[in-house]
């Protein structure tokens, strides 16, 4: 839940706030840019928001509160004073944050922070740029680690697999499968699969009569 200052609050209830978006971008290396969708440059809590560079909050796929994972882009045009086009294809700006406000620009002390989010990848089109931006929670939904698979998820040759490149089958490649793990190539040792694991034919099975159920496969 968002606190709303009593005096921004009071201003927005009569009607009299003026209020904008302000971007706060920190990179990696530590550079920090400020940019604003209002009409003049923004002086906030320190640091000059630019508006030339026509920073806008693009489609909202989801909130991207503390709570929640989110996306949603950011557009712009790429300026001398804003995003810098040897930087950008560099990957500089590649997982920078940016914290929203929503401000008062007549009072700029008066403000509430919107979200924070990380930028996930940078679309570049002749001038003008979209950045694609992730809430916090959006790396919960990422894959990491390894997938418990009855394939090799070693590429053949490579500091896993170590199959030499001189190996005489090495140039009739592998379907990584263990069988042919080590039957083409004497590498069972290096296997990087799971070839006990029980497939689809394991879960369909039923009791036969006959057979024990105490974990064994021995029949009585």
């Amino acid at each position: 839940m968002r606190t709303v200052p009593a005096d921004l609050a009071a201003r927005i209830e009569s009607g009299a706030a003026t209020l904008c978006h302000v971007w706060r971008l920190t990179r990696a290396d530590g550079a920090v840019s400020g940019f604003t969708d209002h009409d003049r440059d923004l002086s906030h809590e320190g640091l000059l928001y630019r508006a030339a560079d026509g920073w806008t909050g693009g489609a909202t796929g989801a909130g991207l509160g503390a709570g929640e994972a989110g996306a949603m882009v950011a557009a712009g045009v790429l300026a001398a004073e804003g995003l810098d086009v040897a930087d950008l294809e560099a990957g500089l700006y590649d997982g920078a944050v940016v914290d929203c406000c929503r401000v008062d620009w007549t009072a700029p002390h008066l403000f509430v922070p919107l979200w924070t989010a990380r930028i996930s990848r940078v679309r570049r089109d002749g001038e003008a740029f979209t950045a694609d931006l992730e809430g916090p929670l959006a790396e919960l939904e990422r894959v990491a680690g390894r997938s418990y698979s009855r394939i090799c998820d070693a590429n053949l040759g490579d500091g896993r697999c170590r199959v030499s490149t001189d190996h005489p089958e090495f140039g009739s490649g592998c379907d990584k499968r263990f069988e042919t793990c080590r039957a083409r190539f004497g590498n069972s040792l290096n296997f990087r699969g799971f070839p006990a694991i029980p497939g689809n034919d394991f879960l369909s099975r039923w009791p036969a009569e006959g057979e024990r159920h105490d974990g064994s496969s021995r029949r009585g």
